[in-house]
């Protein structure tokens, strides 16, 4: 009983010193100011889509002929 609790006792007091460096090294980054949202993958930021290769015969919709939004006039 008596190693049981000089081990919980020593459990507990690194628990504390542990949660203690955690806690001072966040505060010094948070006080730092990094607010720029960079979420750290690092490289170059690259937002424009990859180019796929379709079949032939096959277009993307964006791509596709634009329709007339008048319809032609009729005679009769």
């Amino acid at each position: 009983m008596n190693s049981l609790v000089i081990d919980l006792f020593m459990c507990g007091v690194a628990y504390v010193i542990l949660i203690y460096f955690v806690a001072t090294m966040t505060k010094n980054s948070l006080r730092r100011g990094n607010s720029n949202n960079d979420d750290g993958d690092g490289g170059i930021e690259n937002l424009t889509p990859p180019k796929i290769d379709l079949p032939p015969g096959v277009i993307w919709p964006s791509d596709a002929p634009k329709k007339s939004k008048s319809p032609e006039p009729v005679e009769f």
